[in-house]
C-alpha cells in the first residue's frame, strides 16, 4: 500500500484522509532536496522501520520491524560523515539529530527510505513520518500526523509499503 501525503496537508490512509504537516518550504523534487532546506522531498519512499519510546507506550502494533528507542539513539545529519542519514549512537562525533526528544514528536518515528540506498551527501537526511505538534505546524521536511492516525497507519502497514509525498 502507498500512503499519499499532499502539499495541501492531507495524508491518505486508504479508507480516509487525515491532516498532516510537511516542511515549511513546501514539497520539492527529490533531486532538488538539500540538507536543512526545510522542504519535503517529492517521491515514493519505502517504509524502512519504526522506532518508539518505550516510556511513552507499548510498541506499535504493526507488521514492520520495530525498535525500542533509548536516550542514546540518533540519526546522523552531517553530509561529511560516513554515517550520513543513518542511525547512530549518541554522543556521536558528527552532527546527529537526537531521537529521544522532549516534545513528543518522535515518540513514534517511521523511517522513510529517502536518500538511503546509498545516501548521497547533502541530499537530505532524517526524512521521517512522525507525530505532529499541536496545531500541525510545519516540520523540518518530514511528514507528521496525529498519534491515533499514525497508530492506525501502522496497524495496516506491511513490509513493502511506502509513503508518497506529492506536490
Amino acid at each position: 500500500m502507498i500512503f499519499t501525503a499532499t502539499a495541501e496537508g492531507w495524508l491518505d490512509l486508504g479508507d480516509r484522509r487525515v491532516r498532516c504537516a510537511l516542511g515549511p518550504a513546501g514539497v520539492v523534487p527529490a533531486a532538488e532536496k538539500r540538507e536543512g532546506d526545510g522542504a519535503s522531498p517529492a517521491g515514493v519512499w519505502p517504509i524502512r522501520e519504526v522506532w518508539y519510546r518505550p516510556d511513552k507506550g507499548p510498541p506499535p502494533a504493526c507488521g514492520l520491524r520495530v525498535h525500542a528507542m533509548s536516550e542514546h539513539d540518533g540519526w546522523c545529519d552531517d553530509p561529511a560523515d560516513p554515517q550520513y542519514n543513518r542511525h547512530v549512537t549518541l554522543p556521536y562525533p558528527a552532527s546527529a539529530e537526537r531521537l529521544w526528544r522532549d516534545d513528543h514528536v518522535y515518540d513514534i518515528v517511521v523511517v522513510l527510505g529517502h536518500n538511503d540506498d546509498p545516501p548521497v551527501p547533502g541530499l537530505g537526511s532524517c526524512i521521517f513520518l512522525h507525530l505532529c505538534k499541536p496545531g500541525f505546524p510545519p516540520t523540518e521536511g518530514c511528514v507528521a500526523i496525529a498519534r491515533a492516525d499514525l497508530e492506525d497507519l501502522l496497524a495496516t502497514a506491511q513490509p513493502g509499503d511506502a509513503v508518497e509525498i506529492r506536490p
